[in-house]
């Protein structure tokens, strides 16, 4: 731990207190929710798609502050990002984003949103059927 961690602390509060994408799109290609039940954290996520490449996220809920700066973080990574990008990402790249060190308790609050986003996206092709995402 050292200086480099103070500023992605700064980046992470400041992503909590002002999330970036917050609220819903008009009308998105897909709408998907997920909790992290151990630590209270819920997301929903809006995507947008045309052809193949996400043009836009939104996202709503609330927990901790680390689900919710990797949201609002994802929610700005994935605008022109294709969907392969999306379904090949993986905690790993969360982590990085968030680019501090996550206990692993708390690596269940940073992927909350990216596995919402996957989930919702291979629900929406018909490769998957949950209600809800869940990371326990």
């Amino acid at each position: 731990m050292g200086m480099g961690s103070d500023m992605y602390r700064q980046q992470i509060l400041d992503h909590y207190k002002n999330p970036r994408n917050y609220g819903e799109l008009e009308d998105p290609t897909y709408t998907h929710v997920g909790e992290n039940p151990m630590c209270g954290d819920e997301i929903t996520v809006d995507v947008a798609l045309e052809d193949g490449t996400i043009e836009r996220v939104a996202f709503r809920g609330d927990g901790c502050a680390i689900s919710q700066a990797a949201a609002s973080m994802l929610s700005e990574r994935l605008q022109g990002a294709s969907v392969e990008e999306l379904q090949e990402m993986d905690r790993d790249d969360v982590i990085e984003m968030l680019g501090v060190e996550i206990s692993p308790m708390r690596v269940k609050c940073a992927v909350l949103a990216e596995k919402v986003a996957q989930d919702g996206y291979e629900i929406y092709e018909g490769e998957k059927d949950v209600g809800r995402t869940t990371t326990e």
